[in-house]
């Protein structure tokens, strides 16, 4: 995916996207790497990702694409509405279709 698709790296986070090309609802995916911390601090980071997107998603979905979300050492203690608009401004990066 990372070849074929955008990437938009943001402060808080770095978005994967690829366009499937159907009208389906986006499918998410989010990876933090050990590099962030310990299983504590990655699983931490996993989860504001995860709420950041549901949140975003829930007013106003993508359709029509595959996301990754990946977790930066600055996620974990990042400012949750500064967390949400990075995920909105990669998405916008990326062209991403929102309805």
């Amino acid at each position: 995916m990372a070849a074929k698709g955008r990437k938009a790296p943001m402060p808080g986070l770095v978005l994967q996207a690829m366009a499937r090309g159907d009208d389906a609802p986006a499918r998410l995916g989010f990876t933090v790497t050990k590099r962030v911390g310990n299983a504590v601090v990655r699983n931490r980071t996993r989860r504001r990702l995860k709420e950041a997107a549901r949140l975003e998603m829930a007013a106003a979905p993508a359709i029509g694409a595959d996301l990754v979300l990946i977790g930066r050492d600055g996620t974990a203690k990042r400012d949750f509405a500064a967390l949400r608009q990075d995920f909105a401004r990669a998405l916008a990066k990326t062209g991403i279709a929102r309805q």
